[in-house]
């Protein structure tokens, strides 16, 4: 059985849900979000991880294109990102970075995609290799030829 104040409490008082992402909020009076937003990069730097992981990962100071600017993680191996360069950015950064919620997409704009990458090529940005590619059926081939 409720108290009347725990009743009160319940209905009345209801917690805020705080996004991860607020960048990605264009809109906030009406909680409009967008999956990807366009940005120049400022600044490159190497970031280390926190405690358990040690490594030396690159990130993006970005300004986005609604005047914001955050830090977003480059993934894959090597980039080609420069200053004043664009890129597109989307939510989910490297869970070990403190303060780095984002990352970059690989293949748009800027930031061109990982050299010989054949598995798990739609992260890095990748085209399908000819060695890859399905050889179409007899009956095909003549229509597309």
């Amino acid at each position: 059985m409720l108290t009347r104040y725990q009743s009160f409490r319940k209905f009345y008082f209801k917690k805020k849900s705080h996004s991860e992402t607020p960048a990605l909020h264009y809109r906030r009076k009406i909680n409009l979000k967008t999956p990807q937003l366009k940005g120049i990069t400022l600044k490159l730097r190497i970031v280390t991880p926190k405690k358990p992981n040690s490594a030396r990962r690159p990130a993006a100071k970005i300004v986005l294109s609604n005047k914001l600017s955050v830090t977003a993680h480059i993934g894959g191996v090597g980039h080609n990102l420069r200053k004043h360069s664009e890129a597109l950015i989307c939510g989910g950064g490297a869970r070990d970075l403190p303060g780095v919620n984002y990352s970059c997409i690989r293949g748009k704009y800027g930031l061109g995609g990982v050299l010989g990458k054949l598995y798990r090529r739609s992260i890095y940005g990748v085209k399908r290799p000819d060695s890859l590619k399905k050889k179409l059926r007899r009956k095909f081939r003549k229509v597309l030829a």
